[in-house]
């Protein structure tokens, strides 16, 4: 399909504004879980808490109980948001002479990392690192929740006892993956038709068709009852150490238990559009930081010059994250992480990212449990001596960035996105369009974008008419390539905004299950 064709197409979400409280989300039935908290009494974060556990069992091959990842919160009336950093870690146990180099080229998942033996940093149970979402839920809802934490998980666990419905998205995104799942019998048995074939909907009227979630909606249950200590030292916990290590995994039970979610204090990042809060540390808020405060673009109406503007910072600040960080260029696989946002009625705001890093983690499911299991080793660089090096008992260094700002007319804004080394790109495009072009949130995630991530040439959304194209060609080769359902060549955004006392969502528009939903 020629971009001729393509740019005749008109492809919209609509925003509604509302005095009520908005979810905005990569699924849509995790956002209604999230909004029908908010309509029950709860606040922002407990709708958070509600949309995280969601996403787990209606986006499975995205998040869940086994992701990490981190959260902005804003309290309405205080001065400062917070942070939560709920990342993962290598296991204690970890041997990083078990991941020893193949001389043979470079792995084709997320990142270009030199081939390890059998993949092992990868997909296996030699590549879960310890988990840390449900503790950071847990953090959260225990400083601020104002609902049950029983109340919050009970959603996820009725959304597990039905089972996803697959349809022709879920068989897409399975059929991804499913020689890597055919390799684990338990991945097989939930997400595969006879063990090879990805599940799939009926074309034509037939009787829709669930996966079998029924022992993760027994592990939810457990979380709902007995808290999140039972994921990390109760039952879960030994369960899912049982199934790991009788894969081959190193993850233990002192991992577990020596686990901590932690409040970090923001950056606070001012610039010509106002301000924006990120996280900082192992994650891609230093890279967000350095972005910024390099993007230094002209007056007037958004053009060629703000575009290459926009180019120049990234490619700075990814020269730097890949020069000092210890990152390594990217293969452009898809990743496995989802973002969300949430505004309620009195103004608090959280936006809160997770991921199990490669899409479907590590392609394995603990029995015991019903959890599709991360691969966060493989954020880490298997050749020894480098600054982000395999070790054990050490922070991941991730890409995921949620952030929160104001702009100069006192518009408060939520935002992030998944797509791995993408998501810088989005969510400082975003910013931008909010924040120094003054842009509705629906015009800001219409508007067409670039990425630059790191690799030797930048990708244009043909939407952009030659000038800016051209401009861009100063900075880096230019490709262009449509925004399209699957794969995505951009990130995956979603985003709230509160303009005096009234409240919006959107998703990535071409994200066939994202959905912002309004509290009833």
């Amino acid at each position: 399909m020629n971009d001729n064709f393509s740019n005749a197409q008109s492809i919209r979400k609509s925003v509604v504004v509302t005095g009520r409280g908005v979810v905005a989300s990569q699924h849509r039935l995790a956002a209604e879980a999230g909004a029908a908290v908010l309509s029950a009494g709860g606040n922002a974060i407990d709708a958070a808490v509600a949309t995280s556990f969601a996403l787990g069992v209606v986006e499975p091959w995205m998040s869940g109980v086994a992701a990490g990842g981190c959260m902005v919160i804003w309290r309405a009336g205080e001065a400062q948001p917070r942070a939560v950093n709920f990342g993962m870690r290598s296991p204690l146990s970890l041997d990083p002479s078990h991941y020893p180099l193949t001389g043979e080229g470079v792995n084709t998942d997320l990142f270009a990392w030199p081939s390890v033996l059998d993949d092992r940093n990868v997909q296996g149970a030699t590549a879960v690192a310890v988990p840390g979402v449900v503790a950071g839920m847990s953090l959260a809802h225990g400083e601020y929740g104002r609902m049950p934490w029983r109340e919050l998980v009970e959603p996820a666990v009725a959304l597990a006892r039905r089972g996803l419905q697959s349809d022709w998205f879920s068989g897409l995104v399975t059929a991804s993956s499913a020689r890597s799942l055919a390799a684990d019998p338990d991945a097989a048995a939930m997400f595969l038709d006879e063990g090879r074939w990805p599940i799939v909907g009926a074309w034509t009227g037939g009787p829709p068709r669930h996966l079998d979630q029924a022992a993760l909606a027994d592990t939810l249950q457990q979380i709902a009852l007995e808290g999140a200590h039972t994921f990390y030292r109760g039952d879960v916990a030994r369960a899912l150490v049982r199934d790991v290590r009788a894969k081959g995994g190193f993850l233990g039970e002192e991992d577990l238990e020596q686990y901590r979610a932690e409040w970090v204090e923001p950056m606070q990042l001012d610039h010509a559009g106002g301000r924006i809060w990120a996280v900082p540390g192992l994650t891609g808020g230093p890279t967000f930081a350095r972005a910024l405060k390099a993007l230094q673009m002209p007056s007037g109406a958004i053009g060629p010059a703000h575009y290459q503007a926009i180019a120049r910072a990234l490619r700075e600040a990814f020269e730097q994250r890949l020069s000092q960080m210890g990152d390594h260029e990217s293969a452009q696989a898809p990743g496995s992480t989802t973002h969300f946002c949430v505004v309620d009625r009195e103004g608090n705001l959280c936006s809160v990212t997770q991921t199990l890093l490669s899409i479907f983690g590590a392609r394995v499911v603990s029995p015991s449990t019903g959890v599709l299991l991360n691969n966060g080793i493989m954020w880490f660089d298997p050749e020894p001596g480098k600054p982000n090096s395999l070790a054990p008992g050490k922070r991941c260094l991730a890409n995921y960035c949620p952030v929160i700002g104001v702009d100069t007319r006192q518009r408060m804004f939520g935002l992030g996105a998944s797509g791995g080394r993408k998501i810088l790109g989005a969510v400082l495009q975003l910013s931008a369009f909010l924040s120094r072009f003054g842009m509705s949130l629906e015009e800001a995630f219409h508007q067409p974008r670039i990425d630059v991530s790191g690799g030797p040439v930048l990708t244009a959304d043909p939407k952009l008419d030659a000038a800016v194209q051209a401009a861009l060609a100063e900075v880096l080769p230019v490709k262009t390539a449509r925004r399209v359902v699957y794969p995505y060549a951009y990130a995956c955004p979603a985003g709230v905004m509160r303009e005096a006392g009234m409240n919006s969502g959107c998703t990535e528009i071409m994200s066939p299950y994202g959905d912002a939903v309004i509290e009833p």
